[in-house]
């Protein structure tokens, strides 16, 4: 009955999949605007997650945003057609695109259509993948440029096809950054979702030669 019983824990539902991957998003997302200065420090707390200090937002518009944003991607990982996310950080004034963050989703198409076994993954591993994401995006400080102008955040979001948009969604442009520095992340697994990460970023000016 024991070995049942871990076997059990370890086996990764489609909801509980679409259930971990949205909220990486939530602190992923939160994570990057606290790291990237876009909102004040002092619109932030301290959160603990995945065995880090993380921080999330405590700005009552941001919240609103994200939570709409972040459970309408979480039915659309149920349902299999989530592709891509992405944040897009721009500057204020001139709408110039700063930085892009794309996570990839790959989905088990099997598991989606129940014509294969749930897969089994221990929850440690997830964790452990999603912590070494996290700490990436913590050090991206030491390389990204120094956002010094007052930003704006948008979060794009790709999918198969669709027969209608929620309401409060809308058709948008890419918003991509040319010329830019792209930088690849760690991704993790579930074995129904895999997330892959990367920061395409302006370069300086100086480097432009």
């Amino acid at each position: 009955m024991q070995v049942q019983s871990q076997i059990n824990r370890n086996v990764i539902t489609l909801k509980g999949s679409a259930q971990t991957v949205a909220e990486f998003f939530k602190f992923g997302v939160n994570n990057i605007l606290y790291q990237r200065g876009v909102y004040p420090e002092e619109a932030f707390e301290a959160k603990k997650q995945y065995g880090l200090s993380l921080w999330q937002t405590t700005d009552e518009k941001l919240n609103q945003y994200l939570t709409g944003v972040l459970t309408q991607t979480r039915a659309w990982l149920e349902e299999g057609c989530l592709r891509q996310l992405v944040l897009v950080i721009t500057e204020a004034g001139t709408k110039e695109v700063l930085e892009r963050w794309t996570f990839d989703i790959d989905t088990n198409k099997d598991v989606i259509s129940g014509s294969g076994p749930l897969p089994d993954k221990p929850e440690k591993e997830i964790t452990s993948e999603i912590q070494a994401i996290m700490r990436q995006i913590t050090a991206s400080v030491t390389f990204l440029p120094l956002l010094e102008t007052r930003c704006t955040i948008d979060i794009l979001v790709y999918t198969t096809s669709l027969d209608s948009l929620p309401e409060e969604w809308e058709d948008s442009a890419p918003k991509t950054i040319a010329n830019a520095e792209i930088v690849s992340l760690r991704g993790f697994s579930t074995k129904v979702h895999g997330v892959k990460a990367m920061v395409a970023y302006k370069a300086p000016c100086d480097d432009i030669l």
